[in-house]
């Protein structure tokens, strides 16, 4: 919008900034700071606008790498007791669904309906796996988090001035600036956020604290977000336990909760959350931060009961309306499933998921006329490969269901055709060549989906069957081993081994 042309610059760039044109503000504050570069008032305007264009909310933002699993040196029970460890999940109490019904991941957790970073990479057993397979996320490479690595909305380049960086790390004095505090504030965000440098942040903060005499609880949130950031858990758990002594907040709970479950302590996250709740009922934040818990612990009743929490709070919430219609679809209730997506619909979502989905519970709910439409438009707003790949991999699961085996046949093609290493697809394809009469490549096809996804038990189990058939027992043996481990549950897996024994102990 045009301003008068009276009108003071520096009023002018904090209505830039208040409109969230951070560009505009950044540029009109340097014009100013080129008249008169000690004007304090402009150069904090100037660092509030550069670090809310790469700002990124450090509660949300968790991925941990490959690198800090295997690595890690806090010290954790190897054996945790069944329900207290995110690391052994499948010991659920809450009976939930068995790989049977719900695919799990490569972690051993039922699938979620909602992608978060923590959902995303999975815990993978051993070094070895968590290499070996490809899907940890939507890149090839595993996942490592080094702190270089956070989601940038911005880059600095777009931002940084022709003559150099705006301000100059390696000349700072932070003595000076943690003397006063509201310049501190600023420079400590502009620190953190866009130049990533945790180091110098965690100076200025240690200086900023001891000159507001450790009374000041925002200082000691940002310590703990350094110390966190620094993989430092147990420093970073005294900061904030400390600051929530001075000041409580709801967000210094959630960082708490952070910190308790990067050290595999999920029932201490749990139990810090529901005292949360005791002095802030009804908050959306902790209510599913505790669905999140019980989730990941392969609790799905309790997950669910939390989510409806959620839901009677605030009727948008996007993640517990995915995730309470995604468990129901697997609990087989595809209509009520289609309620929730509806919902999300009406709502103003607009995404493949979301059309992929709807698609699957028109077909389960047996509407046949809505099924094709929704994939149609689910591949049309797909944005990239992986993506187009669960879509077609989802319309031959269709065509299987209605008895056209050749338009299922060009569906999984086509699916790895996106997306070379979809397990599910290279099974199903192996088990349509085996209709053919096709041995080998059926053969083939399973080996390559068992060795991308050791965590499935189907091409496990089809290998068995199959090698049992051709009469190579011993393979067959180890196959069904191997499927058993995955779901320990499987009867037919169960059966094969008791027959196969027997064959051994007859010869």
């Amino acid at each position: 919008g045009g301003m008068g042309p009276d009108m003071e610059p520096l009023f002018q760039a904090w209505s830039y900034f208040r409109r969230r044109k951070f560009a505009q503000c950044s540029a009109l504050c340097s014009r100013l700071l080129e008249r008169a570069p000690g004007e304090q008032a402009a150069w904090s305007l100037k660092t509030r606008a550069l670090t809310e264009m790469v700002y990124v909310d450090e509660i949300e933002v968790d991925q941990e790498g490959i690198a800090e699993m295997m690595l890690d040196e806090n010290a954790v029970a190897q054996v945790a007791r069944p329900g207290t460890s995110l690391k052994v999940p499948g010991t659920s109490q809450g009976g939930g669904p068995s790989p049977a019904v719900r695919p799990v991941t490569q972690s051993g957790r039922p699938i979620t309906g909602f992608v978060r970073p923590s959902t995303q990479s999975g815990r993978p057993g051993t070094m070895e796996q968590a290499i070996k397979t490809p899907r940890t996320a939507h890149t090839a490479r595993p996942i490592t988090s080094a702190s270089g690595s956070y989601p940038r909305l911005g880059t600095a380049s777009m931002l940084t001035n022709p003559d150099g960086p705006f301000i100059n790390m390696s000349r700072l004095n932070l003595a000076k600036y943690a003397h006063k505090p509201k310049l501190a504030k600023a420079l400590f965000e502009y620190i953190f956020h866009h130049e990533n440098d945790i180091k110098n942040a965690l100076d200025l903060a240690a200086l900023a604290t001891e000159h507001a005499q450790f009374k000041d609880w925002w200082w000691k949130v940002q310590i703990g977000k350094c110390y966190y950031r620094l993989g430092l858990y147990r420093e970073a758990e005294k900061q904030f336990k400390s600051a929530l002594k001075q000041q409580d907040m709801i967000d210094t709970i959630l960082y708490l909760a952070k910190v308790y479950l990067r050290l595999d302590q999920p029932v201490t996250a749990l139990n810090l959350f529901k005292q949360g709740l005791d002095r802030f009922p009804g908050e959306v934040a902790l209510l599913c931060g505790i669905a999140r818990i019980y989730e990941e612990m392969n609790n799905i009743s309790s997950a669910a009961e939390y989510y409806k929490e959620v839901l009677k709070q605030d009727n948008t919430h996007v993640e517990a309306i995915a995730c309470i219609g995604s468990n129901h679809f697997y609990s087989d209730q595809p209509e009520i499933a289609l309620r929730f997506y509806r919902r999300l619909l009406q709502m103003g979502v607009y995404n493949c998921q979301l059309f992929n989905n709807l698609g699957l519970c028109c077909f389960y709910a047996q509407q046949y006329d809505m099924t094709l439409t929704s994939f149609e438009r689910a591949l049309s707003l797909a944005e990239n490969e992986e993506e187009t790949a669960d879509v077609w991999y989802n319309l031959g699961h269709l065509a299987v269901g209605i008895g056209d085996l050749n338009l299922a046949y060009q569906c999984f093609k086509l699916t790895l055709v996106n997306n070379n290493n979809h397990a599910e697809a290279y099974n199903n394809l192996a088990v349509l060549e085996m209709r053919k009469g096709h041995t080998e490549q059926a053969k083939a096809l399973l080996q390559t989906a068992s060795s991308l996804a050791p965590h499935m038990y189907e091409p496990h189990f089809n290998f068995a069957t199959l090698s049992e058939k051709m009469g190579d027992l011993q393979r067959s043996y180890t196959a069904a081993q191997k499927s058993e481990e995955a779901f320990p549950g499987h009867v037919d897996t169960q059966q094969l081994l008791k027959q196969l024994r027997e064959h051994f102990a007859m010869l």
